[in-house]
């Protein structure tokens, strides 16, 4: 046992071995239903462990999420808006603590950080994929926009069967993941903590043969509420999709159902990786030890709603899947409280056996093995996006069986996500649920007030574009589709 000096007992320290990967939408996954997709290694993990079913991004794009997971704080605490403004490491998280610790903590992969000349709290960065030249795509910061990116067609035509650097990339994560839990961790005299981190199954979505012949193409089902009058209407929303505008680069129905059979494809291929690390863990003996937490930074839209990528609140780009298994968690149980990346920080800190102390003990985090244990059903999340083709800060509070979500100087919407899981109904304007509207934003303004984080993220972007020698020069970043890959040879 480890007995701190205020006489509670936590359990032996463990090990955490994090799995992330990138732009999995929660759905797409075996134990959350889907009949299609096959996760054979996801779905073995679920059923040693807890599914979370309610876990949420806190923003639905890498930078600002990977920041909060890798602190425990809010996007607007953190002020990483875009993919212009990285976390830098100046703002410690649970990686610091560990290392004041003394213990080891490695990443191994995808990180979307400033740079690994920042302290980032690993003791290694191997392999780190971080924003493009330390700067980032500026243009992100102009949220004026409202025309496409020339780089968004490549979303729809970069797809298919096939290897892309993408693949490479991965396969060398879980090749070097898979290599240091069986040589160098058994050796480690102090718990460990690995971050394996994989980019699967973002775009381009490239899937390697074995998998993409995994799948009958008839079989593969449509979007949803992809017509205009499917689907709720916000003008906020229709900026949005004129700015990320995938859907219009897409032909036809062929088109679509290649897309969304290559990304079946990729996550198998995503699925075959994890069920690597998870093997190599196992025959490393220290399984029995490990804490293992599988997750990802945001979802994938994939034609629902009209809508491909993230940067919005629907369930498929802010819902993530969260998976925790290992000594002390229920095995094959689902979780219905409301959880989020922020989270992270206290589950690992516990994991190791340590208490939140200082700046930790003030965050908002629910370490996930006391949030499987109940007594969590007032408690809600949020998720943020303040970037290009938002003209105004977005803001999703999930609560209950509400979702809220928030624009200022806009109309809110509402959605029962019991009565309407798919999100076809805004019942904000429905005069039955003004009282369901007071009471959401009430508990929104708990964590933060949408209208003041609105105006300081403008005012901070503003500077940090004017820096940058206006507008103008702000847009021209490049136009990346996606954040490169390294060459590995």
């Amino acid at each position: 046992m480890v007995k701190h000096t205020n006489g509670v007992e936590l359990t032996m320290a463990q090990n955490v071995l994090f799995i992330c990967s990138d732009q999995h939408q929660r759905d797409i996954t075996g134990c959350y239903g889907d009949p299609l997709v096959k996760t054979p290694n996801l779905d073995r993990l679920a059923a040693r462990g807890t599914t979370f079913d309610k876990a949420y991004c806190a923003g639905p794009i890498c930078v600002s999420t990977r920041a909060s997971m890798q602190t425990g704080r809010w996007v607007h605490q953190l002020s990483t808006w875009s993919s212009a403004e990285p976390y830098d490491g100046s703002i410690h998280g649970w990686g610091h603590r560990l290392q004041d610790e003394g213990r080891e903590c490695l990443s191994i992969g995808k990180l979307h950080f400033r740079s690994s000349e920042d302290n980032n709290g690993f003791n290694r960065e191997v392999l780190a994929v971080h924003i493009l030249n330390g700067v980032g795509f500026t243009s992100t910061m102009v949220r004026d926009r409202d025309f496409g990116y020339p780089s968004n067609e490549d979303f729809a035509n970069d797809i298919g069967r096939g290897e892309s650097r993408y693949t490479t990339y991965d396969r060398k994560v879980c090749e070097l993941s898979s290599a240091w839990l069986r040589e160098e961790a058994p050796g480690l005299d102090q718990p460990w903590t690995l971050f394996a981190s994989f980019v699967a199954p973002h775009h381009p979505i490239v899937a390697p043969d074995e998998f993409y012949d995994l799948y009958d193409r008839d079989e593969i089902d449509m979007p949803r509420l992809r017509g205009a009058d499917e689907r709720p209407d916000h003008p906020v929303l229709d900026t949005l999709q004129d700015v990320w505008d995938y859907d219009k680069h897409f032909r036809d129905d062929a088109h679509i159902r290649e897309a969304r059979l290559s990304y079946y494809a990729y996550v198998s291929f995503l699925d075959d990786n994890i069920g690597k690390v998870l093997d190599a863990l196992d025959a490393s003996g220290q399984a029995d030890n490990t804490l293992i937490i599988y997750s990802s930074d945001h979802g994938e839209m994939l034609g629902n709603h009209g809508m491909w990528a993230k940067m919005n609140m629907f369930e498929e780009a802010s819902a993530v899947p969260l998976i925790v298994a290992g000594p002390g968690i229920p095995e094959g149980q689902r979780c219905d409280a409301p959880a989020s990346h922020v989270d992270f920080h206290q589950t690992i800190l516990k994991a190791q056996g340590l208490e939140p102390s200082g700046e930790d003990a003030g965050l908002s985090g629910v370490a996930l093995q006391d949030l499987m244990q109940g007594g969590h059903d007032e408690r809600g999340v949020i998720s943020e996006f303040h970037e290009a083709g938002a003209i105004t800060g977005i803001f999703m509070l999930r609560w209950k069986n509400w979702k809220y979500i928030a624009y200022p100087g806009y109309p809110p919407q509402l959605f029962d996500m019991v009565a309407d899981p798919i999100e076809a109904h805004d019942l904000a304007g429905d005069q039955a649920h003004g009282k369901t509207l007071l009471a959401c934003d009430a508990k929104l303004r708990e964590i933060c007030d949408p209208d003041a984080v609105n105006a300081r993220c403008m005012t901070e972007q503003d500077a940090k574009i004017a820096a940058l020698g206006g507008r103008a020069a702000a847009l021209e970043d490049g136009d990346h589709a996606y954040t490169p890959m390294p060459d590995l040879g």
